[in-house]
């Protein structure tokens, strides 16, 4: 006698994806995924971040003489791989908007991959001004090898730079999953739609959050903790959401940001401001303000 029932339960599992997808209005058409791949996904990551930083992050036994030839081989891997998801949430979106077209389609994709391959230079640029940001502003840092290969904000940028160039690309769920890679390996959790300029810093990194509509200025840092969020959620006159609204601050070039500090809404943070840990803030404080915890005095 079988321990488990597995063809009743496969059956049950069956009856239960029907009624999901009946549910969902989805095809019930036999054929390949219709979604893209978060495994798929990690495998690109891990080869694009072997080629933007092939000595470093590539391959341990990788010499600088085959450094170009790794490096080509890779990004032909991963950027056809990519172009493959890129399809799947393009036909996923044409099919939430009532059809899909694969003619039309099809060229899209392509035109997205390729503006998204021409852009890893500059990512590489933005990265290694964050990379430099991390090594001058930790006194611990020893290298920059050190902060590219251990720091969990480094890794959570790498994504972030990755994913914003997606999300920016039209391909907010591709981009989505980069984004909760990184928040799963890290704890740092950064909305691929964030604006972030050059030269950021999270040191330590666990618990910070940064909303969707954050717009973040040059050498900027923040301290584990920190929330970059929204102060209330407007809704339309059926009581739904209102989705794509500023509703994250804005934080303005060379701002530092202290461990535990909450801040809220739309509101602006003044060039060279200094927020304290552990503050709450949902006002705009000007250049060079010091926003800090009230004086603690004994009796």
């Amino acid at each position: 006698m079988a321990v488990f029932e597995i063809d009743h339960i496969v059956q049950s599992l069956h009856a239960v994806r029907r009624e999901w997808r009946d549910s969902q209005k989805r095809s019930q058409e036999p054929g390949g995924r219709e979604f893209p791949s978060r495994d798929a996904l990690a495998q690109v990551l891990e080869q694009l971040k072997g080629a933007l930083f092939p000595m470093r992050l590539g391959p341990h036994d990788l010499r600088q003489e085959s450094e170009d030839w790794y490096v080509g081989h890779t990004l032909d891997l991963a950027l056809h791989t990519l172009l493959g998801q890129v399809r799947l949430e393009l036909r996923y979106g044409a099919r939430q908007h009532g059809g899909a077209d694969s003619e039309a389609i099809e060229p899209q994709a392509l035109a997205a991959a390729q503006a998204f391959a021409a852009s890893l230079p500059d990512i590489r640029r933005l990265l290694d001004s964050d990379v430099l940001a991390a090594y001058q502003g930790d006194p611990a840092a020893r290298s920059v090898d050190e902060v590219l290969l251990c720091y969990p904000g480094v890794l959570a940028m790498i994504h972030h730079r990755i994913a914003h160039r997606l999300y920016t690309l039209g391909l907010p769920l591709l981009a989505r999953i980069v984004a909760e890679l990184a928040h799963g390996q890290t704890g740092i959790d950064i909305h691929p739609g964030a604006q972030i300029g050059a030269g950021f810093f999270i040191d330590h990194g666990t618990g910070v959050v940064i909303g969707e509509t954050a717009v973040i200025g040059e050498r900027v840092r923040l301290y584990q903790a920190v929330t970059l969020g929204a102060k209330r959620f407007p809704t339309d006159a059926d009581g739904h959401l209102q989705k794509g609204l500023p509703r994250h601050p804005v934080v303005e070039d060379d701002v530092v940001i202290y461990a535990g500090a909450t801040v809220l809404g739309r509101v602006t943070l003044g060039r060279g401001a200094v927020i304290g840990g552990n503050v709450w803030v949902t006002h705009d404080v000007p250049p060079g303000g010091n926003v800090t915890q009230a004086v603690s005095r004994e009796g």
